[in-house]
């Protein structure tokens, strides 16, 4: 079965807030095996719209990213992200050859 990446694109509208997404966010993906692979780095914007954060998490399928976004604990963290950010979340799958 492929892998499958979560890609979020945010601009944080309430630091104070989206902290506190962020801190519960992290265990909840962790419950799920995803693995962080790029947060918050360096990145160029080379098409659509801009926004300040990019996060990129692995999971071992699309069946168990899309879990994690569905679980009590995940949806807990965003909670406070509501009205904290301005996001684009998705999760996808990778082709069957990719390695991560």
């Amino acid at each position: 079965m492929p892998k499958a990446l979560w890609i979020a694109h945010v601009e944080v509208t309430d630091a104070e807030a989206y902290g506190r997404y962020a801190k519960l966010a992290g265990p909840a993906i962790a419950a799920f095996n995803g693995k962080f692979i790029a947060r918050g780095g360096r990145y160029e914007t080379l098409e659509g719209a801009d926004r300040a954060r990019h996060v990129v998490a692995v999971f071992s399928s699309l069946e168990e990213g899309a879990a994690c976004y569905r679980s009590d604990a995940y949806q807990e963290a965003l909670s406070h992200a509501r009205g904290a950010s301005v996001r684009d979340l998705v999760v996808v799958e990778l082709v069957d050859d990719a390695e991560l």
